[in-house]
This record gives C-alpha cells, sequence and structure tokens, in this order.
C-alpha cells in the first residue's frame, strides 16, 4: 500500500510475485523528479540516483563529471568524500557509472545508520557539488611539464580520466563497440564516446564542465531509485529536506531521440593499434550490426530478445553454429548478441580473428542463415527452449556481483531513461506469456527475423583491421600537438602552468578533516557474521549437503568430486577439460544435440575446478572438481538426468569442436589481458612463493595464457588434437572414479524430493584425500609481461602467513590501511593512475600492491616501497586503523544472492573454513591496533624481498627492462 511524502504523487504501482517485490512509481509535484521504489523484505537496502547525461561530442563530459562531482560538496568540503566515505561505512556496495546516456550513482548497505550517512553524503555531492578546477585537473586532464617546475622540459598530459580511457581504449572490444557505435548512431548521442576519446579530452574545458552540471544534475533531470525494506515515504523525506526543496522545475527536457535511419546497408573499413611483433595475420575482426525498435517497447524487446536467444543461444543455434564453424574466422566476435541498454536495441553478430577480404563473403554467410530461418523457420522445441531461457533469467535472484535489489534498479532504469515504463521492464510475466501464445504460430520467428534483420537496411558492416603503424602515429599526433601548444606558450603562461602543478600537489597532499563527514564504527559492527544452516545427509554411502533458500523456484545442484592426482601437464589441461566437458558430445548425441538438450532443461551446465591450502600449512593443497548446474525447479529430475550423462557419457572424439572451443577459449583471454591487468599482474609476482599460487598463474594467469597460445598452434595436426583428446579422456577418468558429494539448494519444501532425485549421480567410490604437499622451490619473481597496452599494470608480493596465523588478520587490515593513507593519494590522485591499493591473499599467504591503468612504471614501484616508511615513520590515528578494519569487515559480511550464500557455505566448509573459523578470524580483524599493522609490516614486508611483475605495452618495454625486470612475451 503507498504512503508517499507530501512531497510527491503516486503515478502508478505494481505486484510482481516472480521477484518477490511491489513496485511505486512517484513523481516529486515541484520538479518532477521521478522516484521509482522496489518495496522488498530485505534489509540490504540500495540507492541510486541517475541523470540522465547526453554528450555531444567524445570529450568525455559526462565521465569527467561523473569523477569531479564526488570530490567535495557545499555540505562536505573535503577534497575526497566518496573515498573517505568508502572506508568509513560498513557498505555493501559503492560506486559510480556513466553510461552512455545516463549517469548514475549507487549505493547498498545492510546498516540503517550507514545508509542514513551514505544517502546524506550523496545528496550532496551529486546536486551541490563544489566542482573545483584544481579537481576538474586532477580528475579530467591539464598540461604539465615533464619535469614539474621546468618549462623548458616537455608538456604532457595528465589525468586519472585521461589515463582511465587511455586504458579502456586498449581492449579491442571497447575499440570494436565504439566505432560500430559511430556508424550505427550517425545523428544521437551514441555516435560519441560518452567516457572519453583519449585524443578529444583535453578539448574540454572548465567552463564546459559547468555548463553542463548546470543543465543535467538537476531533479528535474533525475531519476531517484530505492530497493529493500525501508518505506518509500522515508526516503522521499530525505530526499525533499537535503535537497529537492532548494529547486525551481527546470525549463528544458533532456532527452536521446530516435536514430535517423539507412536506407540501405553501410560497409565500413577501420583499424586498430597492434604491434607486428604480435603479429597481424588473422587479427581482423568483422561484425555486422542492426538498429532495431525502442527499449521501451516491452513486446518489442523481448521478441527481439527470443530471436537473438533462437539465432546465438547455444553452438546448436543457427548463427551461433555458423560464427563457430566458418572458416573464416577463429571465434565468434566479443559483441555478438542483442544490447539493450540504450534508447534502441542493437543486433551484434560477428568474428574474430580473419582477414578484410573475407568480409564480402562472411556476410553472405550471416544473410544465407537468416533467409534460411526466415524460409523454414525453426522447430517448435527450439524456439520454446529459448524462451525457456528468458524464464529462467527472469526468475533467478541473483545478487553475487552487484546487490540483487541494484541488478533489478538498473534494470528498470533504461525504461526510465527515456521515460517509458519501468516497471514492465521488470514484470514480463504477461509478455512472456503472450510469447508462449505467439511461438505456436510456426512463422512467428521466421517472419521476426525477416522484419527485424532481412528487411532492416539500417545495417552496418565494420571491418576492424590491424595497423602496426597507427599507435606510433597517435603517440606522434599528441606529441606534435603538445609541442605546438608549448610553442605558443608566454612565459606567464608556462608559470602559470607551474603554478597550477604545485597548487595540485598542495591541495592533494592536504589533510582534510573526516570528522565532518558521518561514520560508522566498531560499535556498529553485528557481533555475529550471518550463518547459513544447512544440513548434511547420507545419498546411498556417499553424503548430500542441502540448503533451504528462497530461490524462486530454482534449483542449484552440484556434483563434487576430490580431485585426483594428475600429472603436471594433465594439471595444465585441467581449465579446458572443465570448459570442454558440457561442450561436447554425450553418448550418441553429437555436440549440437547436446547443446539443446542443455537450454531445454537447464539454466546452466559447467564444470570448474577450485583449490585452497590448508588454513595453517601453505604447503598442503586441496582441490576439488565441481559440476553444476541450475534450473527451473520443474525440471530437476532432467537436469540430473543431463548430468548424469555429462559424467557417464561425455566423449572426447569430435575434435574440430574441440580445438574450435579452445580458439575461443584463447580469443576470450587475450581480449581480458588489458582489463584484467592488475590482477594478472599480482598473480604473476606472487607465483614464485609456493606451489598454490604458482598453479593460480599456470593456469588463469598470463603464463596460462602463454602455454593455451603455444598448445593451440599445434592444432594444424590431426596428432596433437588426438593426443590431447587421450589426454582429456584420462583426466575425465580418474575424476569419474573419485568420491563423490553433493550440494542441493532449493525450497524447503521440495529439498526431500530433489535429494531423492540424486540418486543415479552416485557412484559409491571411497573417500581419498587430495592433500598434495609435492617439492616447491620459492624464488624471487623480477617480470615484465608485454600485452597490446596503452597503461601500466604494476605489482609486488611478499610472502606471509596462511589464515589460521595470527598476523593473517593484521594483513588483512594492513591493505586497506595502506591504500587509504597512502597509496590513493600517490597512485591515483598525483600519479594518475586509474586505480591502487594493496590486499591480502591468505589462501596463497601472499601481500600484494597493485596499480591498475596507470601511466607510470618506476614512481609507482617506487611508492609502494614509501607506504612501507610511511606505515612505520607516519604520524597515524586510531581512527585509520578503524576505517580499514570496517572496508574488511563490510567485505566479509556483503551477502550474496540466497543461492549464492548457500554454495559459499559450503565450499567454505568443504576446505575447512567453517563459520566458526571465519567468524574467530573476523572477531581477530576487529581487535587489530596501530602496533599490529607496524608490527607485521617490517616483519613481512621487506622491499629487498618482493617480487615484481609489470604487464605493459611496447611504449613501457624500455622503462621495465631498465629496472631490472626479465621480459616475458604472451
Amino acid at each position: 500500500m503507498s504512503n508517499e511524502h507530501p512531497a510527491f504523487e503516486l503515478v502508478t504501482s505494481a505486484e510482481i510475485e516472480s521477484l518477490g517485490v511491489e513496485v511505486l512509481e512517484y513523481r516529486h509535484r515541484k520538479t518532477g523528479a521521478q522516484h521509482l521504489h522496489i518495496a522488498a523484505d530485505n534489509p540490504e537496502n540500495v540507492f541510486l540516483v541517475a541523470l540522465r547525461t547526453v554528450p555531444h561530442d567524445s570529450t568525455g563530459v559526462a565521465h569527467i563529471l561523473e569523477h569531479t562531482a564526488l570530490c567535495g560538496s557545499d555540505k562536505y568540503p573535503v577534497r575526497d568524500p566518496f573515498f573517505m566515505m568508502i572506508r568509513r561505512s560498513l557498505n555493501t556496495f559503492m560506486n559510480a557509472f556513466t553510461s552512455s546516456d545516463w549517469t548514475a550513482y549507487p549505493f547498498a548497505s545492510q546498516n540503517r545508520k550507514d545508509f542514513a550517512n551514505l544517502l546524506d553524503v550523496y545528496l550532496d555531492a551529486v546536486f551541490f557539488a563544489k566542482l573545483d578546477p584544481l579537481d576538474f585537473a586532477q580528475e579530467g586532464h591539464r598540461l604539465e611539464f615533464a619535469e614539474s617546475e621546468n618549462p623548458d622540459s616537455e608538456l604532457v598530459y595528465k589525468g586519472v580520466v585521461y589515463n582511465e580511457m587511455k586504458g579502456a581504449m586498449s581492449s579491442v572490444g571497447s575499440q570494436l563497440w565504439q566505432t560500430l557505435s559511430k556508424y550505427l548512431f550517425p545523428t544521437t548521442t551514441y555516435h560519441y564516446n560518452s567516457g572519453g576519446e583519449p585524443a578529444d579530452i583535453p578539448d574540454l574545458t572548465y567552463e564546459q564542465l559547468l555548463n553542463f552540471y548546470r543543465t543535467h544534475y538537476h531533479p528535474s533531470n533525475a531519476i531517484f531509485m530505492t530497493y529493500g525494506d525501508i518505506p518509500a515515504a522515508q526516503h522521499q523525506a530525505v530526499f525533499e529536506e537535503q535537497a529537492l526543496h532548494k529547486f525551481e522545475p527546470l525549463d528544458k527536457i533532456i532527452a536521446v531521440g530516435r536514430e535517423k535511419r539507412y536506407q540501405a546497408p553501410l560497409a565500413v573499413e577501420e583499424h586498430y593499434p597492434l604491434s607486428s611483433e604480435e603479429g597481424l595475420k588473422e587479427k581482423t575482426h568483422i561484425v555486422l550490426a542492426w538498429l532495431l525498435g525502442d527499449v521501451t517497447d516491452l513486446e518489442e524487446a523481448l521478441t527481439a530478445h527470443l530471436l537473438a536467444g533462437v539465432l546465438l543461444d547455444n553452438s546448436a543455434s543457427p548463427l551461433m553454429k555458423l560464427l563457430e564453424t566458418t572458416d573464416l574466422g577463429t571465434a565468434p566476435s566479443p559483441l555478438v548478441g542483442l544490447d539493450d541498454s540504450q534508447r534502441e536495441l542493437v543486433f551484434v553478430c560477428g568474428i574474430e580473428g580473419s582477414e578484410r577480404e573475407r568480409a564480402d563473403e562472411f556476410e553472405q554467410q550471416v544473410i544465407a542463415v537468416l533467409e534460411d530461418v526466415a524460409k523454414n523457420g525453426i522447430p517448435y522445441e527450439q524456439v520454446a527452449a529459448s524462451l525457456h531461457q528468458l524464464e529462467l533469467q527472469q526468475r533467478e535472484i541473483t545478487g553475487d556481483g552487484y546487490p540483487f535489489g541494484l541488478q533489478l534498479i538498473l534494470t528498470a532504469l533504461t525504461g526510465a531513461t527515456h521515460r517509458g515504463d519501468a516497471i514492465g521492464l521488470l514484470n514480463i510475466d504477461a509478455t512472456l506469456e503472450k510469447l508462449r501464445e505467439q511461438i505456436k504460430d510456426p512463422r512467428f520467428i521466421a517472419d521476426t527475423a525477416r522484419k527485424l534483420l532481412l528487411q532492416n537496411p539500417h545495417r552496418v558492416r565494420l571491418v576492424l583491421s590491424p595497423d602496426d603503424e597507427l599507435a606510433d602515429r597517435r603517440s606522434a599526433a599528441e606529441k606534435a600537438r603538445l609541442a605546438e601548444i608549448k610553442s605558443r606558450l608566454s612565459e606567464e603562461e608556462k608559470q602559470q602552468i607551474v603554478e597550477t602543478a604545485k597548487a595540485l600537489l598542495e591541495r592533494q597532499q592536504r589533510e582534510d578533516d573526516p570528522s565532518i563527514l558521518p561514520k560508522v564504527g566498531v560499535e556498529d559492527i553485528p557481533a555475529e557474521m550471518p550463518k547459513v544452516e544447512g544440513e548434511t545427509v547420507a545419498l546411498g554411502p556417499q553424503k548430500l549437503t542441502r540448503y533451504a533458500a528462497g530461490t524462486n523456484g530454482l534449483v542449484y545442484q552440484q556434483l563434487v568430486c576430490a580431485l585426483p592426482d594428475l600429472t603436471e601437464e594433465e594439471k595444465q589441461l585441467l581449465p579446458y577439460y572443465c570448459q570442454i566437458l558440457s561442450e561436447v558430445g554425450l553418448g550418441e548425441r553429437n555436440y549440437l544435440e547436446v547443446q539443446q538438450w542443455q537450454t531445454r532443461v537447464a539454466g546452466s551446465l559447467h564444470g570448474f575446478s577450485s583449490s585452497r591450502t590448508a588454513i595453517d600449512d601453505l604447503h598442503n593443497l586441496n582441490g576439488h572438481f565441481v559440476l553444476s548446474g541450475k534450473a527451473l525447479a520443474a525440471n530437476q529430475a532432467a537436469l540430473t538426468e543431463l548430468m548424469v550423462a555429462t559424467i557417464e557419457e561425455v566423449r572426447f572424439d569430435e575434435l574440430p569442436r574441440i580445438k574450435e572451443l579452445l580458439l575461443q577459449t584463447l580469443a576470450r583471454r587475450e581480449q581480458g589481458v588489458v582489463g584484467n591487468g592488475h590482477a594478472l599482474a599480482m598473480a604473476a609476482a606472487s607465483a614464485g612463493y609456493n606451489r598454490a599460487a604458482f598453479e593460480s598463474h599456470a593456469t588463469g594467469g598470463l603464463l596460462g595464457l602463454r602455454q593455451l597460445k603455444a598448445m593451440t598452434r599445434g592444432f594444424d595436426s590431426e596428432h596433437t588434437l588426438e593426443k590431447l583428446a587421450r589426454q582429456l579422456q584420462a583426466i575425465h577418468n580418474k575424476i569419474r572414479s573419485a568420491e563423490r558429494r553433493f550440494l542441493l539448494i532449493g525450497e524447503d519444501d521440495k529439498l526431500s524430493q530433489f535429494s531423492n532425485a540424486l540418486m543415479p549421480l552416485v557412484n559409491g567410490a571411497e573417500a581419498q584425500t587430495s592433500l598434495s604437499s609435492a617439492p616447491f622451490d620459492p624464488h624471487r619473481i623480477q617480470q615484465l609481461w608485454l600485452a597490446n597496452s596503452q597503461v601500466n599494470f604494476c605489482a609486488k608480493a611478499y610472502a606471509t602467513v596462511p589464515m589460521a596465523h595470527e598476523d593473517a588478520a593484521p594483513l588483512a587490515v594492513l591493505g586497506g590501511f595502506l591504500r587509504n593513507g597512502f597509496l590513493h593519494r600517490t597512485i591515483r590522485e598525483q600519479g594518475g593512475a586509474y586505480g591502487g591499493g594493496a590486499s591480502h591473499d591468505s589462501n596463497i599467504g601472499v601481500f600484494r600492491f597493485y596499480s591498475y591503468r596507470d601511466p607510470r612504471m618506476a614512481d609507482t614501484l617506487k611508492d609502494f616501497d614509501a607506504s612501507l616508511e610511511w606505515l612505520q615513520d607516519g604520524k597515524h590515528q586510531e581512527s585509520q586503523v578503524e576505517e580499514s578494519i570496517l572496508g574488511v569487515v563490510g567485505g566479509l559480511d556483503k551477502p550474496g544472492s540466497p543461492a549464492g550464500e548457500a554454495k559459499k557455505a559450503f565450499h567454505s566448509e568443504l576446505y575447512g573454513r567453517t563459520h566458526e573459523i571465519r567468524q574467530e578470524f573476523r572477531r581477530r580483524v576487529t581487535e587489530v591496533t596501530l602496533e599490529d599493522l607496524q608490527r607485521v609490516g617490517s616483519t613481512y614486508l621487506k622491499p629487498e624481498l618482493a617480487s615484481t611483475a609489470v604487464v605493459t605495452g611496447s611504449q613501457g618495454r624500455e622503462a621495465g627492462l631498465e629496472l631490472g625486470l626479465e621480459e616475458e612475451r604472451l
């Protein structure tokens, strides 16, 4: 029942049974601000305020404004309230995003006092930002001399967003999407890069930033969104009192118009930078993209989603089958699928690992597949299976990445942004039911494919080819631009640049009084961490652990095997075995038939392996293989049958399929290097300390990527593939005969029935131990990994202790202490990196420093060391320790989805991390003192013992070699 504040009026509401929520839409009477409230019986409350931001160039104005707005406000005139609040809070999520047509400021917390504190700070930051010119210089862009006080040295560009976008646009996937958007959207805001193109960012002036803020950051252009068990009226009282009553309505409507349509398809070619050392052969991307209908038309959007699913859901889907098997490329494009994040839907399909002269033939192949679909349709069972996947996505309560409430909010935000039916995007059951009726017509999908794709002339074919001189040309253009700017500078202007750099440094080094900001303290931490209760029962001779959870009609089940004794070569192949297991044929079914079977009965089915050290011994490594599935409850027996077939009847004789899968994996992992460079650098730096750290680097890290590249180079030989198939079968034979145990998660009233249905998976194997204490020779690492990146990712690592050791808790707290007090300022604010920090991984017993999208290398590595001197010599407050404790506890207590929480509890117990042990570790964290931090710092973090790894591009090679790092190539 609605109970709004007098300043708001209720517009509409809806109960959404499938999600267990009520959604209410309100309008602020005076300014017209929207408020969408999702009422749920969930103590993790979520807030988001979004502004429609519609840039008309690629200077990154919306993105830079997002950063700068969080650098101080009227009520909180400190330099960095956002990052200061992160460490004064028990938040479960806190961030800010710039999308292509909105900017959003979300947070979540389970603590009411904390939620109120964060809401207070966020409202002031968004609507009453200071926007200091020095913050614009720090976060956006500025000119500095390479030697900051020497006007005779060369000019350089600096700025956090400038370097962030240099890193972001190093990703081929980002370049592909941005280039495609430029042609798909010739007249609307999506034509431009809202994050900012590095070459265009320096064109943005401070006055343009202010003008954009005045028009876009106004309540009339705002969407307030909330989720949880705090009543809507309570939120609205705060919105009104702290912000809205101070504003008059805006006399301007900010919106994205409909795109002007092409009358004929467009074919374009552009280039991306790639070093010739990486080889230019078969590195071209070819993509086809169509502009479809309005995202706010629910029926049109879901029909497009269904068509995309039918065409691309799995390897047996007609278009995905082409993309995976065509000899014109090595893998499907990373952009494949339907994008519904903008005003109009975009359908994309394409390939990578191709050549530009193959574009015509590839386009003909795609059109031929679509014409076949339009002529002959798709069997009803396949269409129904794709609709089943849509229903599963709607029903599943997620929240293991973002909070569940935030995921719902972001789903609705697209509709709200374009003043459409935001509630409808959440309440899709009626439209799904209509689609169930429509697909009974055998012509429905055929006619939809013809209408949306074949008869749609707004189609773009983009060929994105590598150019080994492009990076040098861009670098030369930037240097020439800076040299030309410098040549026109008067002495007074040169001195102004020097003074601005000095003023910014002084501002960055200024110690603000944090006491003006609200906070929670250790006294606000709940005494007990949340506990998930399950029960372990016998399933024949083996064990089943089951959890009752609110899964909204889904069931989750896992078959878990203790990892048998594998050879070193088998360990390297284990990740690929896990991936291939559910992607190949079973018994008499080939892989295409299996893919259709999976789509029909399961939400997902996949294998993975995990390993942990013992809680008190880093040399004892315990590992498991897991076959994990989920399905609608009605399909549990069918899911179990599929899992039995997967483990008992898998066949590794489809050699072309295995080759295809591994080439796709290679493509994804190569593209992921730049986005995940800091984690890969940390894994490389840690790899010399123990077997657990080495195996992480050798499977999921850069070493594993290099080994995968080497393996795929031999795939032209049938003998190589046959040998690999035999090795995969050998791994499978060992796993199949290993002892099994089972995990089951579902709604309480169905658990017994579900448990009995798992009996066919029992194999009766006896218990065995997989503890490994194979010898390992610890050694320091000093490595420079070269990748296709314009920025650096730096890491240093130190050997430490496992979880049960008394020093593990202070080491966990030390990471946040060094980040909050020193590294954030030196690495991000002064150094210009997008991020940097430190953390302790007690599973491998390693403390790691890292930087992310970093223009520097040597100075960053020095800053890591300088933070340790600061730790011992600086004048620190106990409040700084408390802030870091809050961060660690917030991470430990962060909730997941109901099923995710149960999985986390089970797998923690599996590796000896019982609730009691984790609770004890949490208790020790809350009692850490400054003396503890200084003691563990001096004991374990001695710079002469550090291992170092840097991921960089060709521009950083010389600097890395000068530091004595050994060059490593992928």
